[in-house]
């Protein structure tokens, strides 16, 4: 048990940095029509979660496709024409120890990898050096960096009319129904810990692409974590049915790097607007120029 312990942990280690490598040059992520796959992860949990995935599939598929063989099977060799006479057979010994062994050899190598990854889900690697406390309201998002000088901001649902005023006008990467007023900002590679609560009904704070989610619970402050490892704009939704507005209340985290972060966050402590327009130059300025490069 302990040698096939370290073979799947060993899988599972390979499985991610295969990911990492493949994946380093992808960009931020968002919702496409059509989508059956994982958002482009950009972080380590979610390469994790996409390997689990992948690894599911090696069972899934071929026990779905043995199944509708044996119904196929049992549909045409025991149709009444074929077989007019019935078996009265009660049991078959080898066959039962069969079905029995192998659904069970099948959730073992399951459960080891899925309990492996849930630990790792609520265990960080290391001390979070960013701690944001998000609160979901009915439909929107308050959001609180806890550091020597608080700042705190709502964050709401973009409106079409509001676009233009916000420099927001590009569809594509301000996407209809996840583009906020106020994304949350937070640094590249820096180990965050969000603490998340609600005021009214329970929400789910959500984000696809850092392989998070985790319910915002009235009276009750749940804590999750992640570390970005890619720039860029990400967009998440609150994944938990919360009224008639539900599907209005988007998430969107900005990642940016480490001397960016700095820089907002001391210019958004006396004026966010001005300090969210100033960023967005900035990191609009930096994406032309590596277009232009390519």
């Amino acid at each position: 048990m302990r040698n096939f312990l370290a073979d799947a942990k060993f899988l599972a280690s390979a499985g991610a940095a295969t990911a990492l490598f493949a994946g380093t040059s992808a960009h931020a992520d968002q919702p496409v029509a059509w989508e059956t796959t994982f958002q482009a992860p950009a972080t380590d949990m979610m390469r994790q979660i996409e390997w689990f995935g992948n690894y599911t599939m090696w069972f899934i598929v071929p026990i779905t496709i043995l199944v509708l063989l044996l119904l196929a099977y049992c549909i045409i060799r025991f149709r009444a024409s074929a077989n007019p006479v019935p078996s009265k057979t009660s049991h078959n010994t080898l066959i039962e120890v069969i079905w029995t062994v192998g659904p069970v050899v099948v959730l073992l190598c399951l459960a080891i990898p899925s309990f492996q990854l849930l630990t790792a889900q609520y265990t960080p690697p290391e001390e979070a050096k960013l701690t944001v406390k998000a609160t979901g309201n009915q439909w929107n998002w308050d959001y609180e960096y806890q550091t020597d000088n608080t700042l705190s901001f709502n964050s709401a649902i973009l409106q079409d009319g509001d676009r233009a005023k916000a420099g927001k006008e590009d569809r594509k990467v301000y996407p209809r129904l996840l583009a906020v007023d106020n994304e949350l900002v937070v640094p590249v590679n820096t180990m965050t810990r969000v603490l998340v609560t609600a005021t009214d009904v329970i929400h789910s704070f959500a984000m696809p692409s850092f392989g998070i989610k985790i319910d915002a619970i009235p009276g009750r402050t749940n804590e999750t974590w992640f570390k970005a490892e890619k720039e860029g704009l990400y967009y998440g939704q609150c994944s938990q049915l919360c009224g008639k507005d539900h599907a209005f209340m988007p998430i969107a985290i900005r990642v940016v790097s480490d001397a960016q972060f700095k820089t907002w966050l001391a210019a958004a402590k006396t004026d966010l607007p001005g300090a969210n327009k100033t960023l967005m130059a900035e990191v609009d300025g930096q994406n032309k120029v590596a277009a232009a490069g390519n």
